[in-house]
């Protein structure tokens, strides 16, 4: 008799989502006669090179617990498919994400990152020797306008995000943000705002947004019908950046100015899936998608690779720079 596929779900203090997950992946294995168990992981000190014994583990805490990513981290070690990638996330940053879309061809706000206001711990005024002084502080609101969005350049959840009006509402805005990396970035006056999902690198949800309202109130109830052409190509732009960033589950969103859909933020290794904010159709669909992706990985389970090549999330699959070249021309902005 084959052993059970394991797949343990990670969590913090969201409730909904990671109990419908386990419930929902144990209903389908029992109706399926699959050879799957979906539980909580319960952990108390891990020993190097310590066998997980999943083979799957989807992650919802790691980001916000050093000791879970350390954790998550020599699990891959062992051979378990982490959702998401603790290594690639742990890397990357808004800023980074930026650029890469820039380089494919998806039309981003123009950004820039910024020095630290207030020495970092450990470090002093000579730890700046290479900056200049003073900023050239006109060239960059010339390049990025007003009004303009103020944020951390690795953060989340809306937290420290300011928009400012001008330069003099920059500065009083830029002086509070201590030792904080930010970058300043161009504002989208949007006519539309979509938030996705993005499961497995091909299963995407286009959900209308509002960034301005409450948070239960965020996930637009009974909207208008998308465009056929619009839908296809934020569907596309979704697949395409995380597939080259390696996320399996993740939120993009997408502020459309002028019938142009300007990725915004995407770098999201633990998105809200909570019943009471995204709404239960969301909620539903995401609770299925993250089910079928878990399962599969479980039963057709495929270790990472002994070498952890970084071009594999900064392209995408493919190796080297062709990826790059043919997703720009395909994704122009003119289409």
């Amino acid at each position: 008799m084959s052993e059970i596929a394991r797949i343990g779900v990670l969590r913090g203090m969201e409730t909904t989502f990671p109990d419908a997950l386990i419930a929902n992946i144990n209903k389908v294995a029992t109706e399926k006669k699959l050879k799957v168990a979906a539980e909580f992981i319960m952990l108390g000190g891990t020993k190097m090179r310590e066998p997980s014994g999943y083979k799957v583990i989807i992650d919802r805490i790691s980001h916000e617990v050093a000791y879970y990513r350390a954790y998550l981290k020599n699990a891959v070690l062992g051979g378990t498919d982490v959702i998401n990638n603790p290594f690639w996330w742990s890397a990357d940053d808004k800023f980074f994400n930026y650029s890469l879309a820039d380089k494919m061809g998806i039309p981003v706000p123009k950004t820039v990152i910024l020095p630290h206001h207030q020495h970092p711990p450990n470090t002093t005024s000579e730890s700046f020797r290479n900056l200049t002084f003073p900023l050239p502080w006109d060239q960059l609101f010339e390049y990025v306008g007003f009004p303009a969005f103020l944020k951390p350049f690795d953060g989340g959840g809306w937290r420290h995000v300011y928009k400012v009006e001008s330069a003099d509402d920059f500065f009083d805005r830029y002086n509070q943000t201590g030792d904080l990396c930010m970058v300043l970035q161009e504002n989208i006056n949007f006519e539309e705002y979509y938030r996705c999902y993005c499961i497995n690198k091909k299963h995407v949800r286009i959900m209308q947004f509002d960034p301005g309202a409450d948070p239960v109130n965020r996930y637009v109830k009974n909207p208008a019908p998308l465009n056929d052409k619009k839908a296809k190509q934020i569907e596309k732009y979704c697949v395409d950046i995380c597939t080259a960033l390696g996320y399996d589950l993740n939120t993009l969103e997408f502020a459309v100015r002028d019938g142009v859909p300007y990725a915004i933020d995407y770098m999201n290794p633990a998105p809200d899936c909570d019943y009471y904010s995204v709404t239960p159709p969301n909620f539903e669909w995401v609770v299925d998608k993250v089910t079928e992706m878990a399962i599969d990985r479980a039963l057709h389970h495929q270790p990472y690779a002994g070498e952890f090549r970084w071009n594999q999330f900064l392209n995408g699959k493919e190796s080297g720079t062709s990826k790059l070249r043919t997703a720009k021309k395909s994704t122009s902005n003119t289409e």
